[in-house]
């Protein structure tokens, strides 16, 4: 399979990559700014994309023997400089269905090649109905028990935006909702998928590592489930 990676030397991006090589995938990796040598993951072909620019998402989809795209945009780069990355999110959070609406539209000139999205946790609801991005008191408190302003609310969103951009397409779209609590940690392969609603852990928690997240990504892109869907995994 040819796995196209968008954000790939980002956090969730560069563990994508890592485990499409790892499953003997072809990668091409693309990312804002060519990567030095000794970033590059060995075996992918790393070519530049800047992803806010309609031409250059073009380009990057209409890659010969694309498969599937795996977006993991974010503004910045949140493996070097998370404050950066947080910072730009707030500061534009229109940013990420700018993005989405950019992937679909090009997607129109290859309707074979699925996309799959990795969004945010704050449009997952916590009971029926009820969407977290939609209740600032419910957000405010979540983002401040993983450390996050609550100015960020607005970037959160502005992912919920990127997923309904989504919902009205009739492309082969996913959309990937990580755990409220990602972050580096240990590949087990061990953890259940949901859907709409966030899985949590025998104490309530709502959590996976970065490195699952990639597995749970890459099993999806080999065995789609959740096509024209969004799903989450979690402990």
């Amino acid at each position: 399979m040819h796995i196209g990676v968008i954000g790939a030397t980002g956090n969730i991006g560069s563990r994508v990559v890592a485990e499409a090589l790892a499953r003997d995938h072809k990668v091409t990796a693309f990312t804002r700014n060519t990567p030095l040598t000794s970033e590059k993951g060995e075996g992918a072909t790393w070519q530049t994309l800047d992803a806010l620019n309609a031409e250059s998402v073009t380009k990057a989809v209409t890659t010969p023997g694309l498969d599937v795209i795996i977006s993991a945009f974010q503004p910045g780069n949140a493996a070097k400089d998370f404050a950066d990355t947080v910072r730009r999110s707030i500061a534009d959070p229109t940013l990420y269905a700018t993005v989405a609406r950019a992937l679909l539209k090009a997607l129109e000139s290859r309707p074979r090649v699925r996309l799959i999205v990795v969004g945010g946790a704050g449009s997952l609801e916590t009971e029926p109905g009820h969407v977290l991005a939609d209740a600032d008191e419910d957000l405010h408190k979540t983002l401040e028990g993983i450390g996050l302003p609550k100015e960020y609310a607005a970037a959160v969103r502005g992912h919920r935006d990127a997923l309904n951009a989504l919902r009205t397409s009739n492309r082969l779209w996913t959309y990937f909702s990580p755990a409220e609590d990602i972050a580096p940690g240990e590949r087990t392969g061990r953890f259940r998928l949901g859907g709409d609603q966030p899985v949590l852990d025998a104490d309530g928690r709502s959590r996976i590592s970065m490195e699952d997240a990639a597995v749970a990504l890459l099993d999806e892109a080999e065995l789609p489930q959740f096509v024209q869907r969004r799903f989450t995994a979690g402990y």
